[in-house]
């Protein structure tokens, strides 16, 4: 029974080992190349609940031909803004949505940018970003609405106008970079036969509460499984769980119990924190910058990683991990934010939101908790914990760095995480299987009496009881 736990002790350090160079693999992988912009026109529709924003992406060349607007590569961003006033005129000419029986739609231009000069195949491609807002009147709806829009066709004939739908909530599509691509509805283009220019009939049939509430469930879910760094920090926070604390080291372990009390309470406590910021931010509308709260969670990576090589805060795991999980939950808060949804959608998408990251967090602390347990019964689980906590601390310091203005390798290749999410999952469950079945064998061995090879086959007798070979014990009747 002593050589059954010592073979799956050789076996799991391997695995571990394994699953130290996967993930190091994973994290050193680079990001997807981005595509170049093709020159034509696009139009990015976000359909909401009493209005439509449009993006609209021209390129410069083009623009300037037909508007005869003076705008090329060398353009400044001074120079662009001395012409915004008569390129809000020519556009607001040349955008004209209306509902099916004829009644003008209210266009409000916003912001206009310029990209940089790119150079492709077929030369310099620049291009100008101009934001709208389209306002139906009052009983129109904005889900079916004609698109009459000629900015560039109407003077140049080989060019096409590609108008898709990237946020539509109700009919459950919402934005997620790199995911979830915009819909095509349709292609407005010159009629050479005619030279003429015919309006987009859009109709976003399909709407519905169920279809949003289980939109924002899945953003929820992609967004806690590549969000590297919020698994980073909660995993390494989970990492000492299992360990006592005695001075400034970690030294010896508690039993399962505890161990998987106080793994319970610090996933309660960050899903609190997290949730309870994440619904205060959302219906308080508030306008919260970015980068602090990028920050602040990699600082709370970095200390977490630093707790888990020496204990900092002891036995207060579950408080830290509500204070910070605050900061995370900011985070959160941030893209629900810029879907700009009414106030139901945005109950609705709070709840499935929250859910989705919830069942994957869940589901990954399930993951992790066997390893985790069983990682401090190893000889060399210091070495082991030290090694996480290394690489863990290294993602941190980068991201640090990054978002303080400080751009680095490190950060890109933490990033880069995020996408091999079902590989790191393959490890979770490749970790977790063996660490069981060596726990359990373990607790087998452990139980199982010592015997002496004189006495093997017979079963003791009761505790402090003499046997005699053979017959009854003496004073007793036969």
């Amino acid at each position: 029974m002593d050589r059954l736990p010592i073979s799956l002790s050789h076996a799991l350090r391997r695995v571990a080992g394994v699953v130290l160079a996967v993930t190091a693999a994973l994290l050193l992988a680079a990001p997807p190349a981005a595509a170049h912009p093709m020159p034509h026109s696009v139009v990015l529709l976000d359909v909401h609940e009493a209005s439509v924003a449009a993006q609209l992406e021209l390129p410069v060349g083009d623009f300037s031909r037909a508007s005869g607007i003076a705008l090329d590569d060398s353009t400044t961003v001074k120079q662009l803004s001395a012409r915004s006033a008569a390129i809000r005129r020519y556009l607001a000419a040349h955008l004209r949505p209306t509902t099916r029986q004829g009644t003008a739609w209210t266009v409000t231009l916003g912001a206009l940018t310029l990209g940089r000069a790119e150079q492709t195949s077929t030369g310099t491609y620049r291009e100008l970003t101009v934001r709208a807002t389209l306002t139906p009147p009052a009983g129109g709806d904005p889900r079916r609405f004609v698109f009459d829009y000629d900015a560039i066709v109407h003077q140049v004939v080989t060019h096409t106008v590609m108008v898709s739908v990237r946020q539509d909530w109700a009919a459950g599509r919402v934005a997620e970079e790199g995911r979830n691509p915009a819909t095509e509805v349709g292609v407005i283009r010159t009629d050479t036969r005619t030279m003429s220019v015919d309006p987009l009939t859009v109709d976003l049939a399909g709407a519905g509460v169920w279809s949003g509430t289980y939109a924002m469930f899945r953003l929820g879910t992609h967004h806690i499984l590549e969000g590297t760094d919020h698994l980073l920090f909660l995993l390494i926070l989970l990492l000492p769980a299992p360990l006592q604390a005695a001075g400034k080291r970690w030294r010896g372990s508690t039993s399962n119990r505890t161990a998987i009390g106080r793994i319970g309470r610090t996933t309660l406590a960050f899903t609190v924190g997290h949730s309870a910021a994440l619904a205060l931010s959302a219906f308080g509308r508030l306008d919260i910058p970015a980068r602090p709260v990028e920050v602040f969670i990699a600082f709370s990576i970095l200390v977490g990683a630093v707790h888990a090589v020496r204990p900092i805060f002891p036995g207060r795991e579950a408080v830290v991990a509500g204070v910070f999980g605050l900061g995370h939950g900011l985070a959160f808060s941030l893209t629900l934010a810029e879907m700009n949804l009414s106030t139901g959608q945005l109950a609705l998408s709070l709840a499935g939101f929250n859910l989705g990251i919830e069942c994957v967090q869940l589901l990954l602390v399930l993951l992790a908790l066997p390893s985790l347990i069983c990682l401090t019964r190893l000889r060399r689980h210091s070495v082991l914990r030290g090694v996480c906590a290394v690489l863990t601390a290294g993602a941190a310091l980068g991201w640090l760095l990054d978002r303080l203005g400080l751009p680095n390798a490190v950060a890109r290749a933490a990033d880069s995480a995020g996408t091999h999410t079902s590989q790191l999952l393959l490890v979770l469950v490749a970790t977790a299987l063996p660490a069981t079945l060596w726990t359990l064998s373990r607790r087998i061995g452990w139980q199982a009496p010592v015997r002496s090879r004189a006495g093997a086959g017979r079963p003791p007798g009761p505790a402090g009881a003499a046997t005699t070979p053979s017959g009854p014990r003496p004073g007793t009747a036969p």
